[in-house]
């Protein structure tokens, strides 16, 4: 049997995605700074294109202070079947050399090319194949960085961009990881690398050499573990794949702030709604129900409930969003974005799925007519799956459409 290649693990990244397809799709935009994502001054940056990123505007800044930093700023709607129909493209061209193809967004996936290295060459050159591909069937350019693991294959693929390609050997990662900061690696988000910055720990070799129960204390056991096993180039997660959605989520920006219970109320309705045909319509559920509140000072706070079986019911989801709603007693304060999201999630359990009691500390009301609400969706998903999404909506709902 052939030896296995040391590096055979790449990750293939699109450069600014959707504002890519943007300007693809409409030539006057090229060259141009783009951002993808509301055209009201409420709503935040999804994409920008480079000449954008130059300006400082980057993805999540709220819309009105990337105006400012860029006046000349193109603000274009988000066309989300687009950007699903090129990414089924590019999933295409990624199993034409390896069904070992892990999907993480619309844009970006990891592949295993060990068993492809006798047919295409060694994984650079796959890498190389690909990023022509890319350009020639789809008209935009992608970054891929090519390493011995997923850690190390991502992290080369974001200094790879744009339309990059960058390879470590497996004897040479350690070393180069050595002097990189903190935050590279997977898992140290801003708040752990202000943790560890605070305690000393400023670059990947200083985790290296920490002492295990120093590290622990600082960020806990679970982190600090996998911190220091990445510091050393260790990272034996497999390409998945098959890998399940890790969450379902839905949000929404109001164009001014609400302090409104019952608006609060009717918009997680439609988040609820939406996020319960996306699960029923992967044939998925969930156990773990979460809510997302960010106020008008940006201050954001989530909230989640476990359940012992898992849902995909929207009348499920909608009373434990409220019912997490409810318990954070706001009292008129102003909210700028609710979110919904479920996690936890898995197949549907055959058996008939969790009713709700009183007498349990669980923050939602109680329901006895599960039944009737499956066939209401059921419906309502066969509706949309004739007539298309938005024909068919809540009573309550009726007041927010145009």
């Amino acid at each position: 049997m052939a030896e296995r290649h040391p590096e055979p693990i790449l990750h293939v990244d699109m450069d600014a995605f959707y504002a890519a397809v943007e300007q693809l799709d409409d030539p006057a935009l090229a060259g141009r700074p783009v951002a993808v994502g509301s055209t009201s001054g409420r709503g935040v940056v999804a994409a920008a294109s480079y000449e954008a990123r130059a300006f400082g505007v980057v993805s999540a800044m709220p819309m009105v202070r990337a105006r400012r930093r860029c006046p000349d700023l193109v603000v274009v709607p988000p066309r989300f079947e687009r950007y699903q129909d090129v990414s089924r493209q590019l999933r295409g061209i990624l199993t034409a050399v390896t069904p070992l193809v892990e999907p993480l967004a619309l844009d970006e996936a990891f592949l295993d090319v060990a068993g492809a290295v006798h047919l295409f060459g060694d994984p650079p050159a796959i890498g190389g194949r690909i990023r022509s591909e890319v350009r020639e069937r789809l008209g935009l350019t992608c970054s891929v960085g090519v390493g011995p693991t997923k850690s190390v294959a991502k992290l080369l693929s974001d200094r790879a961009k744009p339309d990059g390609l960058l390879h470590w050997r497996r004897d040479e990662v350690v070393a180069r990881l050595r002097p990189l900061p903190v935050g590279v690696l997977w898992g140290a988000g801003p708040r752990t690398v202000e943790r560890l910055e605070r305690y000393g720990f400023r670059t990947v070799g200083d985790l290296a050499d920490a002492e295990p129960t120093t590290l622990t204390q600082v960020v806990g056991v679970a982190l600090a573990q996998q911190l220091q096993e990445l510091a050393r180039g260790i990272d034996p997660r497999p390409v998945l794949p098959h890998e399940p959605a890790r969450s379902v989520s839905s949000e929404t920006t109001f164009d001014e702030d609400v302090d409104d219970p019952v608006l609060l109320e009717r918009r997680l309705l439609a988040l609820a709604s939406d996020v319960g045909a996306r699960l029923r319509r992967e044939g998925i559920a969930g156990r773990t129900v979460g809510i997302k509140v960010r106020f008008a000072d940006f201050r954001t706070i989530t909230r989640a409930h476990t359940l012992t079986r898992p849902t995909d019911r929207t009348h499920d989801l909608h009373e434990i969003a409220v019912g997490l709603l409810d318990a954070l007693r706001l009292e008129r304060v102003r909210v700028r974005l609710l979110g919904v999201r479920v996690t936890n999630l898995m197949e549907p359990d055959a058996v008939e799925q969790l009713t709700l009691l009183h007498g349990t500390a669980e923050p939602v009301r109680p329901r006895r007519d599960g039944r009737r609400w499956e066939g209401v969706d059921r419906a309502s998903d066969a509706i949309a799956r004739r007539w298309g999404e938005g024909i068919v909506s809540f009573a309550a709902l009726l007041d927010d459409e145009d």
